[in-house]
């Protein structure tokens, strides 16, 4: 033993030996800042410390250990700093985090399974470190080493696990539930690839992989010992016991590993970390060794990479019948590892005493792709834990809640039933057995009606029969709420009419909001700082004190910091378009911003033809009442969205020809920011002037990007429409820029609706639509945006482009006048923030917690 010993110690010494010889060589080529930060290594080195994590150890200290780790590369980066700064903050949340799990394990209050595919939840340092107070503590921690903490956060990738608002939104949620002291676990996936990384070649967008793990991901911890096993294909049997009871059995299934990375979920300086927990799927065996070494490589590694392909991709293209395949696998993956995670969290403190199940857990399904999990839970309870029926249906029925995030029907997942007889032929049977029982409520309700029973039936009939997952939701879920006042009426009124005459009781509305710690205290520190001086910080948690603001809106000293305070922000603006664009925008001109997913309903076309608009008022030399302004657009359209695409190709044809005309730049300027998301968003809120929410009325569920720009002093141009209403409420018309149709009249105009009416009441958008048909914007590429100019003059056009354009125009002429009075604006501008308390998350997530969930 003393020899082994020994011989560790020599090693020990010989591994410091070669690595201060690394330092020492880093010193002599590097910069003085890199020198520093060998010779900071070196003097780590001499103490000895070993390269674990003290949770009891100060942020610096742990840090050094961290950066002395670090230094086993041969060169010091960006990259390993941050990783090294990012572990060292996780350490400084595991005991807290121990200390809630622990508590949260005990069930001493309702637990809260928060499922959804989706969680954009954006870098995770910069909102720790604000969550724990420990920002300027590791501004000075970092001072020893030359670096700044600005530069290590820029260093960090996107979580790629979202695609836009829905994800986002549940990130919001996750914050104010750790904020509210709440119990909730978030569930989803692991994906290996993001949504996609957005690339413009010639305007058009390319998609290429979103690898956002490439680099590892130090605030994640594998679970290995938590894994579950989730079926797959298969058939089922079933035998009656000597009771004379049926039971059913899934047999010969294909079984995938389902292995959780929990990510902690720091609350706002109050000691709860909850738990994001993600899926990543594995195969139970690596590969059948034999016949890889009889050299059939292939069939060797194919379930396993079968298996592995479940979270390699966030929502994979479903155009073809692999990809609805696979969104499906994906689905079902989610809930079924979920669930079997709740249960035996559950049994492990209860047992199988199930009679205290639906009051101590909720499952709150965002949107429709966890609701697989319905049936997903009468299999576990029935299969796997032997219950009846009525029992287990008692207890599915009392725990689950179902949020809708959509008005497009077409938006509402169906899956062919073949698909499910293949797939999941267990789950298939369930959800018959449901339906079958289900109905008899809805004859029972409309006697001898069978139009009414095919209409609300979960198996939609046909050639080709359909599960209609929407339906499922509602029939299971004690809960079905809306996300916005009008969202919720036009789910009642009209896509689940029929729902809401059998149960009414379930139906309700919980507006969305947004987290004002990351889009408020976080991505607009110099605002923050002076809502601070003025208000004091108790804000951060109760958003309903800026309405304190509306006393300094004749404060000229106030007004002014406020305005240096939005100049500095579209300073940073600027330089990320600069860098992203390759164009100047100047931050003396009025900053228009429209950030979200490409999509007809949400209309950035109506954007893009009023820029043409500008650009020929502004080439005629029409500039009187004309404030300059720069125009930027962002958003990824979805792979296999053609026309969404060819939105993306005009609004940069249509930049180029604005931006390389130097008679029109001085008054109009125009991006596409390549690549849109969280990070960028967090620039990009602070530095706007002018927030876009011109969708068509009825279509748009909520919104929360116009929260976050309400939130942070922005002015809104928008039409009735989602959570736009309820911003109007607040804030009030003369704060607001109004504009078009609401939702009555989009749906009486329907069925009558003759664009060419419209264009030719309209001098402007006739003379746009010339512009366009001249391929004035696509010299050398003829036609390829007739595609567009059919849909505008199209009578089934649905998202009305001609109907609201002149109306838009002159709502946006009055931007222009309104931005011309800078103390005008700026009241305005102060007013919007003032009357953002509503739209905080943390408001939202008190009703559900009042309304819905019922915990304390």
């Amino acid at each position: 033993m003393p020899v082994t010993k020994g011989k560790a110690a020599t090693s020990n010494v010989t591994n410091n030996n070669a690595v201060t010889d690394r330092v020492e060589k880093v010193k002599k080529s590097a910069s003085p800042a890199k020198a520093k930060s060998a010779a900071k290594a070196k003097t780590a080195i001499t103490k000895s410390k070993t390269n674990d994590c003290d949770p009891c150890d100060t942020l610096a200290a742990t840090f050094e250990r961290q950066f002395h780790s670090a230094l086993c590369r041969d060169e010091l980066a960006v990259n390993d700093m941050y990783s090294a700064l990012a572990t060292t903050v996780k350490s400084q949340l595991l005991p807290q985090w121990r200390d809630t799990r622990v508590k949260d394990n005990q069930y001493q209050q309702k637990q809260v399974a928060y499922l959804s595919l989706e969680f954009l939840m954006g870098r995770t340092l910069g909102n720790a470190l604000l969550s724990l107070d420990l920002t300027e503590e590791t501004r000075h921690a970092l001072t020893d080493y030359s670096a700044q903490l600005e530069t290590l956060q820029e260093a960090e990738l996107d979580a790629g696990l979202g695609n836009g608002g829905l994800g986002r939104l549940a990130a919001c949620f996750l914050d104010s539930c750790a904020s509210l002291d709440l119990s909730v676990v978030g569930y989803g996936i692991r994906y290996e690839y993001g949504m996609f990384k957005q690339k413009l070649v010639d305007g058009y967008q390319v998609e290429q992989p979103d690898r956002w793990l490439r680099e590892g991901n130090p605030w994640e911890v594998r679970m290995a010992n938590h894994a579950i096993t989730v079926p797959f294909f298969g058939h089922t049997e079933s035998y009656v016991d000597p009771q004379g009871h049926r039971h059913y059995v899934w047999t010969d299934t294909q079984d995938v590993k389902a292995v959780p990375h929990d990510m902690p979920v720091p609350g706002f300086r109050n000691g709860r970390i909850n738990t994001l927990r993600l899926w990543k799927a594995e195969a139970t065996d690596d590969f059948d060794l034999a016949e890889f070494n009889d050299g059939d490589y292939t069939e060797a590694v194919a379930r396993k990479n079968l298996a592995e392909q479940i979270t390699m991709v966030l929502y994979p293209n479903d155009a073809s019948e692999n990809g609805k395949e696979l969104r499906l696998r994906q689905q079902y993956f989610l809930s079924s590892a979920s669930l079997q995670d709740i249960l035996q969290r559950y049994v492990g403190v209860h047992g199988l005493d199930f009679s205290c199940f639906s009051e101590l857990n909720v499952m709150q399904l965002n949107d429709t792709h966890p609701s697989i999990a319905v049936p997903e839970m009468m299999r576990l309870l029935m299969d796997s834990y032997g219950l009846g029926w009525d029992e287990a249906w008692d207890i599915t029925s009392k725990s689950v809640a179902y949020t809708n995030h959509t008005l497009l029907p077409e938006a509402l997942e169906r899956w062919p039933v073949r698909m499910l007889t293949n797939m999941l032929p267990r789950i298939l049977e369930i959800i018959y057995e449901i339906n079958a029982r289900y109905l008899e409520d809805v004859a029972h309700h409309w006697p001898g009606d069978n139009d009414k029973l095919a209409g609300m039936s979960i198996i939609e009939e046909g050639p080709e029969p359909h599960i209609r997952m929407a339906y499922l939701a509602i029939v299971a879920s004690f809960s079905v709420n809306g996300v916005a006042g009008l969202h919720t009426e036009l789910l009642k009124k009209g896509l689940f009419k029929d729902f809401y005459q059998l149960w009414p009781q379930k139906f309700n509305n919980k507006t969305n909001g947004v987290t004002p710690r990351r889009w408020l205290a976080h991505c607009n520190p110099r605002l923050a700082k002076l809502l601070n001086r003025r208000l004091g910080d108790k804000w951060v948690t109760d958003l309903t004190q800026l309405t304190a603001l509306n006393a300094f809106t004749d404060d000229k000293a106030f007004m002014k910091q406020w305005q240096q305070v939005k100049y500095d922000n579209k300073v940073d603006l600027a330089k990320l378009v600069l860098e992203e664009c390759d164009v100047a925008f100047d931050p003396d001109m009025m900053f228009d911003v429209q950030v979200k997913r490409i999509h007809e309903y949400k209309r950035q076309l109506l954007n893009i033809m009023h820029v043409i608009h500008l650009y020929q008022r502004i080439v005629a030399g029409d500039t009187v009442g004309l404030h300059p302004r720069c125009v930027l657009i962002g958003g990824k359209a979805a792979p296999g969205y053609a026309m969404a695409k060819q939105i993306i190709k005009l609004a940069n044809n249509v930049a180029h020809m604005v931006n390389s005309d130097p008679v029109v730049t001085p008054y109009l300027r125009f991006a596409f920011l390549p690549n849109y998301n969280v990070s960028a968003m967090e620039k990009i809120c602070p530095g706007t002037d002018l927030s876009e929410q011109i969708s068509t009325a009825g279509k748009e569920a909520s919104g929360t990007g116009n929260m976050k720009f309400m939130m942070n002093g922005a002015m809104t141009i928008g039409t009735l429409d989602g959570a736009n209403i309820e911003m109007l409420e607040e804030v009030g018309e003369e704060n607001f820029f109004l504009f078009g149709m609401n939702a009555e009249q989009v749906s009486q105009l329907k069925t009558n609706y003759n664009p060419q009416q419209f264009i030719q009441q309209s001098t402007a958008l006739n003379q746009v639509l010339l512009m366009l048909k001249s391929g004035h914007f696509n010299l050398v590429e003829p036609g390829i945006f007739d595609s567009i100019i059919h849909a505008i003059e199209d009578p089934f056009d649905q998202w009305m482009i001609a109907a609201d354009f002149e109306a838009y125009k002159v709502a946006q002429d009055k931007v222009s006048q309104a931005y011309a009075d800078k103390q005008h604006w700026t009241r305005m501008s102060i007013r919007n923030t003032a009357a953002s308390g509503r739209f905080s998350s943390d408001n939202t997530i008190s009703a559900y917690r009042d309304e819905i969930w019922l915990t304390k």
